[in-house]
Parts: C-alpha cells; sequence; structure tokens
C-alpha cells in the first residue's frame, strides 16, 4: 500500500470510477438522482414564484418552456426512476442470494450513459437549448442527451431483469422472490417494453431537428412527441417499485409473514398494466356523452389504461394493513415513508383517473403537473424508506429512528403543498406551462405560493436527508430488523461477494424460518 495521500485517493476515486460492485454501482446512481432532485425542486420552486409574482423577471420569458421541460424530465427520468433503479442495483443481488449483479458492466456503462446524458441535458437547456430553444445546435444536443439517458435507464433495466431471471440461489423459484425484488423485476421489464418506443421517438425528432425541421415540428414539437413518456399514467411505471419496498417492509414492521403472498404478486404486477397505453401514446379519456353503447366504448380502454393500476395499488395496501391487523405491529421507523409514499403515489394515481374524464375539463390544466408531483415525489420518499432499510447493507449503519421520523413528516407536508394546489386550481382552469396570463376566481396567489413553498421544503428535505449526515448512526449488527429475508443473513456492510457460501432455501422467508421452529411456523 502506497503512504502517498494522494496516490491513495486517487485510487479510490479510479476504484468508483471503474466498479462492477452492484452496490457501488447503485450508490452512484442514487447520489446523481440526489443532485437531480435538488435541481428539479429548486426550479419548481422558482416557477412557483413567477406565477405568484408573474410580473416578476428572475428569467426571461423565452426560457418558461425549458424550464418546465427541466423539471418535468428530471422528475421521472432524473430522479424517480433511476432513484429506485439504483437502490434496486444495490439490494436486489443480495436478495435474491447472487454473488453480484448480472452482466456488472452493462449495469456500470447504464450509469455512466444516464449521468453522462443528464449533463447534456442540463448544459443545453442552460444554454437556451431546451424544447422550444433558439439555439439550434443546444437542441441537438438535447435531444442526444435525453437519448442517452434512456439508453442508460435501459442498460440499468438489462442488467436487473438479467439478474433476477438468472441469478437467484438454489431453490429461489420466482414465486419466492421478495417484492422489491419481484417489483423490480417487474418494473425492468415494464421499462424495457415502453422506454425503447420514447428512443425511437428521440431518435426520428433528432434526425428531422438535425436535417430539416419539417416533419416533426423542429425544437417545438419536441414535446409533443416526447410527453407521453413523461406523462400520465406512463409515469406509473417509473414509481412501481414503491410497491415493491412497502410490501417488503410491512411483514418486518408485522413480526409476521406476508399474508396472501401470491395476491400480492399480482397486485405489483397490475400496476404495470399501464404499458398499454405506449401502444396509443395518447390519453384514454372517458366520455360520457354519446349513446350507452359509446360510453361502454371509452370506458374499457379508460379502465385499461388508468383504473387497472390504481386496483393493484389498492390491493396492495389493503394486503399491507391485513398483514398488520393479523400480526404484532411495531412502530419501525422505515415502514412511515414507504406507507407515506405509496400514499402520494396513489393520491397521483386517482388524480390521473379524474384527470382523464371529460366531463372534469382538466386537460391541458395545473391539475396534471399536480399529478406528476404527487407521483415523482411519493417515488422519492419510497426511495427514502428504502435507503434507510437498506443502509445496514450498504452502509453499515443504521440511521436514527428520530430523525427519520421527522425528514418523513416534514417531506410528507412538502409534497402535499406542493401538489394538492395544482389540484385546486386545475379546476379552476389554471393553464400548464404557463407562469402568468391566467386568472380566475379565487386566491391565486394563495394555491402557487403554497405550491412554491411546498417545492421549497423539498428541497429542504433533500439536503437534510440525503446531503447531511446523520447524528447518532448506530452501527449496524447483520439483521437489525429481526427481518425476514437473504439480505440479513450476510454481514452489514455487505462484503465484495455478497455471501461466503452461496445460500439455499426452501422458502420465501429463509431467515424467519431459521427463527421460528417449524411446528410454529404459518
Amino acid at each position: 500500500m502506497s503512504s502517498n495521500p494522494s496516490i491513495s485517493s486517487a485510487g479510490a476515486v479510479g476504484a468508483w470510477l471503474t466498479t462492477t460492485d452492484h452496490k457501488k454501482i447503485g450508490r452512484l446512481f442514487i447520489g446523481v438522482s440526489v443532485l437531480w432532485l435538488l435541481g428539479v425542486s429548486g426550479v419548481a420552486t422558482v416557477l412557483g414564484f413567477e406565477r405568484v409574482a408573474d410580473t416578476s423577471n428572475a428569467f426571461d420569458v423565452d426560457a418558461v418552456p425549458q424550464l418546465f421541460a427541466f423539471a418535468r424530465v428530471g422528475l421521472m427520468f432524473g430522479v424517480a426512476l433511476p432513484l429506485l433503479i439504483g437502490l434496486a442495483i444495490a439490494v436486489v443481488p443480495l436478495q435474491i442470494g447472487a454473488r453480484s449483479i448480472a452482466v456488472a458492466r452493462v449495469a456500470a456503462l447504464g450509469f455512466w450513459s444516464w449521468a453522462s446524458g443528464s449533463v447534456m441535458v442540463i448544459v443545453s437547456i442552460l444554454g437556451n437549448g431546451g424544447p422550444g430553444g433558439g439555439n439550434i445546435d443546444l437542441v441537438d444536443v438535447y435531444l442526444l442527451g435525453f437519448g442517452m439517458v434512456l439508453v442508460g435507464l435501459l442498460a440499468a433495466a438489462v442488467s436487473l431483469c438479467a439478474t433476477v431471471m438468472t441469478a437467484r440461489c438454489p431453490g429461489m423459484s420466482l414465486d419466492r422472490v421478495p417484492m422489491f425484488s419481484w417489483s423490480a423485476l417487474v418494473t425492468a421489464v415494464s421499462v424495457l417494453l415502453t422506454v425503447p418506443v420514447a428512443l425511437g421517438s428521440v431518435i426520428y425528432v433528432a434526425v428531422d431537428h438535425h436535417f430539416g425541421r419539417i416533419v416533426f415540428g423542429g425544437n417545438k414539437g419536441i414535446d409533443t412527441w416526447l410527453g407521453w413518456s413523461l406523462g400520465h399514467p406512463q409515469s406509473f411505471v417509473y414509481a412501481l417499485m414503491s410497491f415493491g419496498i412497502l410490501a417488503d417492509i410491512a411483514p418486518v414492521a408485522a413480526r409476521r409473514r406476508q399474508l396472501v403472498r401470491g395476491g400480492m404478486l399480482v397486485a405489483i404486477g397490475l400496476v404495470s398494466t399501464v404499458v398499454l397505453g405506449t401502444v396509443s401514446q395518447t390519453p384514454q379519456v372517458f366520455e360520457w356523452s354519446g349513446t350507452a353503447t359509446d360510453k361502454v366504448k371509452s370506458l374499457i380502454p379508460y379502465a385499461l389504461f388508468n383504473l387497472l393500476p390504481v386496483l393493484g395499488a389498492l390491493i396492495v395496501l389493503a394486503l399491507v394493513l391485513f398483514t398488520l391487523v393479523n400480526g404484532k405491529p411495531r412502530l419501525l421507523a422505515p415502514f412511515v415513508p414507504a406507507f407515506l409514499g405509496v400514499g402520494m403515489i396513489l393520491t397521483g394515481m386517482l388524480g390521473n383517473a379524474v384527470e382523464h374524464l371529460s366531463s372534469a375539463g382538466l386537460a391541458g390544466t395545473v391539475f396534471g403537473e399536480g399529478v406528476s408531483y404527487y407521483i415523482g415525489y411519493g417515488a422519492v420518499l419510497s426511495a427514502f424508506a428504502g435507503i434507510v432499510f437498506w443502509a445496514p447493507k450498504l452502509w453499515g449503519s443504521t440511521p436514527p429512528a428520530p430523525a427519520v421520523l421527522g425528514i418523513s413528516a416534514l417531506a410528507f407536508i412538502g409534497i402535499v403543498l406542493s401538489s394538492l394546489p395544482y389540484y385546486v386550481a386545475g379546476f379552476a382552469d389554471q393553464p400548464a406551462g404557463a407562469i402568468g396570463d391566467f386568472d380566475y376566481s379565487g386566491p391565486t396567489s394563495l394555491w402557487n405560493g403554497a405550491s412554491m413553498v411546498g417545492h421549497g421544503l423539498i428541497a429542504v428535505v433533500t439536503l437534510l436527508a440525503f446531503v447531511g449526515h446523520f447524528r447518532g448512526r448506530t452501527v449496524a449488527t447483520e439483521d437489525p430488523y429481526d427481518a425476514h429475508t437473504l439480505e440479513w443473513m450476510t454481514a452489514s456492510p455487505a462484503p465484495a461477494d455478497n455471501f461466503v457460501e452461496t445460500p439455499r432455501v426452501s422458502s420465501s422467508t429463509p431467515l424467519l424460518d431459521q427463527k421460528i421452529p417449524a411446528e410454529a411456523r404459518s
């Protein structure tokens, strides 16, 4: 070993830059996603301020469409999906008894492609090259960066899917896979079915923009052709792993096995039915007008695309509560943000169902922004729960429960403040993507001001939770939560190869089986 600190530091940096350790790759995704979250919440706060005082000039009015694009792209492809993918890359191999993640270099490539594309997207928007931007060359850079972001997420999804399908330890059939790993598989498959369609759209818009700007609307047509990938219900896919996090934490909090396990597996799968929307790439709206036959024809696709995923989410919550009621529940700190996060996502899903009722008249209003923030920020809160829950395996320490509960409460308040006012303002016909030129009866400053405060609070909570360090961290044992699944059978933090010996399982809760005598198992 070298005694020169600079050489040692360079070696440490090089190890991170070239790592194929899934735990490090996952933490890299998480770290950059946090930076994205700070940017998104900061920009949303400024946009909220402009809506409250539309006579101010914090930035040029021509930059408004690009800043809204930054918030939309960043929330879904910079924060929600990569944050959860990063957590899954770090945790899933441990859960299924694998020594490493499958095709680890593909996972690493996924991170670097996504991170590089993120930088290009941000730089292009700063240089007037986002959707509707005036700098032709930087618009090309934006599209290239967006494409690299999607390629990176696809590569990470391939690695996750391959891991769950091929790297499970002996005895672990798919029906025995922990819920978070199951939700990671479902998400990965959903991403692989839908995101390539968005990537194809990026390619033909980029080619048209570079060579002629004739067919697809040039810089102003970007949102037209790619908006579906950032909208609803497609956004449900990006938050889907949140349900797996809650489903894994709840039995530990209840101190008993997950009841109706098969129902939970199916319910998480039901949420993924939103991939059907990729076929049409247009909102499926329920039209009340017309004959009874017309209503039925309108109701069927509306229900398949908008209501079936809601049914899956409701079943997940119902089974979680059923397990808690029939167990011996205790206050487990990570359960609180997991439950609140899924609650916020469900509120967004229900809002999406209302938004797609033609009689509600919400198309083109800020109601859709409220849906996005409920889903995106709800996914962040759920990911925070997962990071806290699996912190012993990633960092070897357990965050203090009071800090976790306090941050969860502040985040919940921030999500409600940032999102709910837009639900109200949407019914008052406040247009989406505009900072002025709207007026309606009611306290416009109140709703937009409350949302501004909510976004600002999210930024503050992010600094407290992810950038700052919890005081009072305790060194974690192998199993600090009295948990049930394989990852808690190895050391904290997990060693390089995860397990000394490849484990063998005979049920979905191998660690719990060791703790409960056979005659007492239920």
